[in-house]
C-alpha cells in the first residue's frame, strides 16, 4: 500500500525558513521522480517542485525558484523541501507524490497523505 507522510509544516513570520518531510513507502523509492505540491485555502492543487529519481536533477514553480530546495534521501525513503525567505503566498498544505516527470503534472500515485500545514503569517 502507498503511503506518504509529510511533516515539519507549522507557522513562521515572513522571511523565515522551513523544512519539510515526506516519509514513503508501499513502492521502490529510488525509482521514481518524487514532487512537492500544495494547496492553499480555496484553491487548486499545485506543482512546487520536483528532483529525479537520483537526486541530481531539480525543477521548480517560478514562485518559488530559488527560495526552496528539493533534495532526497534515497536510503530513508525520504524527500525533503527546504523552504527559505518564506512570504504569506506561501502558506498552504504541503504534499508529496511520486511524478512521471520533473514536470510533476502527472502523479503516478491516486493516494496523498495528509499534508503537513505552513503558515506565514507575522
Amino acid at each position: 500500500q502507498v503511503r506518504f507522510v509529510e511533516s515539519g509544516g507549522g507557522l513562521v513570520q515572513p522571511g523565515g525558513s522551513l523544512r519539510l518531510s515526506c516519509a514513503a513507502s508501499g513502492f521502490t523509492f529510488l525509482n521514481y521522480v518524487m514532487s512537492w505540491y500544495r494547496q492553499a485555502p480555496g484553491k487548486e492543487r499545485e506543482f512546487v517542485g520536483a528532483i529525479t529519481a537520483a537526486g541530481d536533477i531539480t525543477n521548480y514553480a517560478d514562485s518559488v525558484k530559488g527560495r526552496f530546495t528539493i533534495s532526497r534521501g534515497n536510503a530513508e525513503n525520504t524527500v525533503y523541501l527546504q523552504m527559505n525567505i518564506l512570504q504569506p503566498e506561501d502558506t498552504a498544505v504541503y504534499f508529496c507524490n511520486a511524478a512521471w516527470s520533473l514536470s510533476g503534472s502527472t502523479q503516478v500515485f491516486d493516494s496523498w497523505g495528509q499534508g503537513t500545514q505552513v503558515t506565514v503569517s507575522s
